[in-house]
């Protein structure tokens, strides 16, 4: 039987898609009840909401629709699994915040910050493996991986620290939560690629294909 996270078949990949989805929800929504600072891209968010005007996830969208067109340079093409992320992350997130109270003591706050920040590792392998797309700024990584020959950690880490950047020029909000996402989500996006075997130097990233049987066969036939 096909291993579930290197499965080709469609209908496990769909479901590997939509689990990683629902884990990068839940870890953003795990990561602002920290409060101890937003990921980059939330405070470049935030910046251009109080600069703009308009609310956080309209200048979301905004964002991702700029990212994309960052996309044609690299000749990276959008999928299903890239549409899903701009519509389903924003959803978990919400259903997250919603049963995650907000810590206020400092060893609950980096704790749950820290289970967001390896669990969104995590959840971007999950999802970039299944092959159905990238999100739009993980489709920025993967493509300028592949064009680059560059490390992942690298890459990641250099987008990372130019978006707080923009943020927090534009008046978004800083914190050492952070400076900890920023540094911290390159390294952990790399170890958990690798865990799951997904190539971002490939045309179309995807797991890799093992096969396990989960029981001997009564009949004795290999």
């Amino acid at each position: 039987m096909l291993l579930f996270l290197g499965s080709s078949r469609l209908s496990i990949r769909v479901v590997r898609l939509m689990l990683g989805l629902a884990m990068y929800g839940l870890a953003i929504s795990m990561m602002i009840r920290g409060n101890i600072g937003a990921s980059p891209w939330d405070v470049f968010a935030q910046g251009l909401s109080r600069t703009s005007g308009f609310s956080f996830g309209l200048c979301t969208i905004a964002i991702s629709g700029a990212v994309l067109l960052l996309w044609i340079p690299l000749k990276q093409w959008p999928g299903f699994g890239t549409i899903a992320n701009a519509v389903l992350v924003g959803v978990f997130a919400d259903l997250g915040l919603a049963v995650i109270p907000q810590a206020s003591q400092l060893i609950p706050q980096v704790l749950l910050f820290s289970g967001g920040l390896f669990l969104l590792a995590f959840a971007t392998a999950l999802y970039i493996g299944a092959g159905l797309g990238p999100g739009p700024r993980d489709g920025l990584m993967t493509g300028l991986v592949r064009v680059s020959g560059w490390p992942v950690w690298l890459i990641r880490t250099g987008i990372e620290l130019s978006v707080v950047g923009a943020g927090f020029f534009l008046g978004g909000v800083v914190g050492a939560g952070t400076a900890a996402f920023a540094l911290g989500v390159g390294p952990l996006t790399q170890v958990t690629l690798r865990w799951l075997h997904v190539d971002l130097y490939a045309k179309t990233p995807r797991a890799t294909m093992v096969e396990l049987p989960l029981e001997p066969d009564p009949s004795g036939r290999p």
